[in-house]
């Protein structure tokens, strides 16, 4: 396998708003797969954003669910197949699940947003990341802050966005009325990340809003928005100032970004 250096100096080096691919472009392929990613990239989009699972054998495989039943029919989990095994599934009929260390080897221009979806799944992804060369172009990301922090650990210098401990301790920081306190309860729920990425709304509350979004944004930390696929809700949130958009339909979105610059 040919090992492609990093694109740049970093996942944020780009000027945004930036365009998540959610799990690829799957408008006329499987979530997840190569042709996913590959449909998402023609499109324009330059960031992908994924999920990483282990197999019973150590290899991080891209997957969002941890087993077949979704999208192959099979009851079975990948944590207890082999990789061999795992590449013999084909979804619809034809696409291979990839693994992790294959899919950032085909697109060395693009960066990707790593999802850890279970603790067995950060050693095998560390080890994915390293072989390609790739920590410059990945932001690791997991809903478990631990998780999380053990892949930054394994990764020095790698771009990582907020788990859902550090989200919930902002957005509570968030309501105090002193600034200065505010300002430092923000900084230390936020330390190291250089992103937050959240649903405009978590039931009753809302999470996007522009007063929140500049004061992450004063700290140094973006905020992108998940999962926005209505043209009018994506123009919507970038009046607000939000700095990405993850999308099951990155085309749209790139239209929508785009429009910015005219």
């Amino acid at each position: 396998m040919t090992s492609a250096p990093p694109v740049s100096a970093g996942w944020f080096a780009p000027p945004g708003p930036r365009v998540l691919a959610h799990r690829g472009l799957a408008v006329e392929a499987p979530e997840n797969t190569m042709l996913a990613f590959a449909l998402a990239v023609s499109a324009g989009a330059t960031y992908v954003e994924t999920d990483v699972h282990a197999t019973r054998d150590g290899i991080a495989v891209i997957s969002h669910d941890p087993d077949l039943r979704r999208l192959a029919g099979r009851d079975q989990r990948l944590l207890d197949l082999d990789l061999a095994d795992v590449k013999t599934v084909r979804l619809d009929g034809e696409h291979e699940i990839p693994t992790l260390d294959e899919a950032l080897d085909a697109f060395p221009e693009t960066r990707f947003n790593v999802d850890l979806k279970s603790d067995e799944a950060v050693a095998p992804a560390v080890r994915a990341i390293k072989r390609v060369r790739a920590t410059d172009r990945v932001l690791v990301t997991s809903f478990d802050h631990r998780r999380r922090l053990r892949a930054v650990a394994a990764l020095p210098g790698v771009a990582t966005s907020a788990s859902s401990r550090g989200i919930t301790a902002a957005v509570a920081a968030g309501l105090v009325p002193v600034a200065g306190l505010r300002r430092a309860l923000l900084r230390r729920a936020l330390a190291g990340c250089g992103a937050v990425q959240v649903p405009e709304r978590k039931g009753p509350v809302r999470i996007v809003t522009a007063s929140r979004v500049a004061e992450f944004a004063a700290l140094g930390v973006e905020t992108h928005v998940w999962t926005v696929n209505e043209p009018a809700v994506m123009a919507r949130l970038l009046a607000l100032g939000v700095h990405g958009i993850v999308s099951d339909r990155a085309d749209l979105a790139l239209v929508e970004v785009g429009r910015l610059a005219i």
